[in-house]
C-alpha cells in the first residue's frame, strides 16, 4: 500500500504522527466503453466552450456560478485557505461508539505510525480501547474539511470519515404513517425465521456474484468469441421461468421457515450465504 497522506493525531499536547492509507479498494472487474458499431474505444476530452481546445487537467481551474458572475478560483487560491494547509487530525471529543450512527459513515482509512517510536501512536490505541469510546475528530483531505471518527482495529488506528449533518437526508415517507396492525401470529412466525437465519458475520464466506458471473462471461466471449451461448454459461434463471404466485404474508413466513430448516438440515456449512 501507498500512503495518500501524511499529518498527525493532535489531542491536547499529545502528538501522533500518522501516515494515512486508504483501507477498502474496488475489486470490480475494469471495462471501458465502446461503439457499438465498430468497436472503436470511446474517450472523454476536457474541450473549452470560448477556444474549442482541448484542455490538459493541469491548466484546469474551478469556478463557483453565481448567476450572474463567475467566480474564478485557482490551484494558488484554494491552497491558500487555512483549512488546506492544515496537516492535523484534530480530536475534539471522545464518545460511546453506539452514538456514531452508521449511516453517517462514508470513507476508512488505516493510520500507520509515522515515527522511530509509535509511543504515542500506541497510547492513543490503549486509551480508546480502555475507555470503550472513539474519537471524533476533523481534519482536511484532498481540498475537504472532513468530520471523522477515530476507532480501534485490531492492532490499527482507524479512521472513518463522517457525513455532516446537512448531508444525512431525513427519512419523511407518508406511507409510514398509515395504521398497520400486525397479528401475533405473524410476529411469532418472523421471529421464528429470524431464528432460522441466526448465525454469525463471516465476511469471507460471501461473494461479489455479479463480477463472478461477469468475469465468466469475459472469459467465455474470449475462448468463444461473440456468439456465446449464454443460456449455456450461466444455466437457466429464475427469470426464464416467468412470474410467481402470489402468496399473503403468513403463508410466505410459514413457506420460508419450512424452506430453510430444510436447507439447514441438509448443509453442513451452517449460514454461509452469498450476497445476490
Amino acid at each position: 500500500m501507498r500512503s495518500i497522506w501524511r499529518g498527525a493525531i493532535t489531542f491536547g499536547l499529545v502528538n501522533v504522527p500518522v501516515k494515512l492509507y486508504s483501507a477498502t479498494e474496488d475489486h470490480d472487474l475494469p471495462l471501458h466503453q465502446v461503439h457499438n458499431a465498430d468497436g472503436g474505444r470511446i474517450r472523454y476530452q476536457r474541450r473549452c466552450e470560448i477556444c474549442g481546445r482541448v484542455v490538459e487537467y493541469q491548466d484546469i481551474d474551478k469556478a463557483y456560478d453565481a448567476g450572474d458572475r463567475t467566480v474564478v478560483l485557482t490551484a494558488e487560491d484554494l491552497k491558500s485557505l487555512p483549512s488546506e494547509k492544515s496537516r492535523e487530525i484534530d480530536v475534539v471529543e471522545f464518545v460511546p461508539a453506539d452514538q456514531v450512527d452508521a449511516i453517517r459513515l462514508d470513507r476508512s482509512y488505516y493510520l500507520e505510525p509515522d515515527a522511530k517510536s509509535p509511543r504515542s501512536y500506541v497510547l492513543m490505541r490503549k486509551v480508546l480501547e480502555d475507555t470503550e469510546r472513539v474519537a471524533i475528530v476533523q481534519f482536511t483531505l484532498r481540498q475537504k474539511t472532513r468530520l471523522g471518527v477515530l476507532r480501534v482495529q485490531g492492532r490499527v488506528l482507524l479512521l472513518q470519515s463522517l457525513l455532516w449533518d446537512d448531508e444525512v437526508r431525513e427519512a419523511d415517507f407518508p406511507s409510514l404513517d398509515a395504521d398497520v396492525r400486525i397479528q401475533k401470529r405473524e410476529i411469532d412466525m418472523a421471529t421464528s425465521l429470524v431464528q432460522s437465519f441466526e448465525s454469525d458475520f463471516q465476511p469471507a464466506q460471501y461473494t461479489d456474484d455479479y463480477q463472478t458471473q461477469l468475469k465468466r462471461l469475459v472469459d467465455a466471449k474470449l475462448e468463444q468469441g461473440e456468439s456465446v451461448d449464454t443460456e449455456a454459461t450461466f444455466g437457466k434463471t429464475d427469470e426464464d421461468e416467468g412470474d410467481g404466485e402470489v402468496i399473503d404474508l403468513m403463508e410466505a413466513l410459514k413457506r420460508s421457515v419450512e424452506a430453510n430448516r430444510a436447507k439447514s438440515k441438509s448443509s453442513s456449512g451452517g449460514g454461509a450465504r452469498k450476497r445476490a
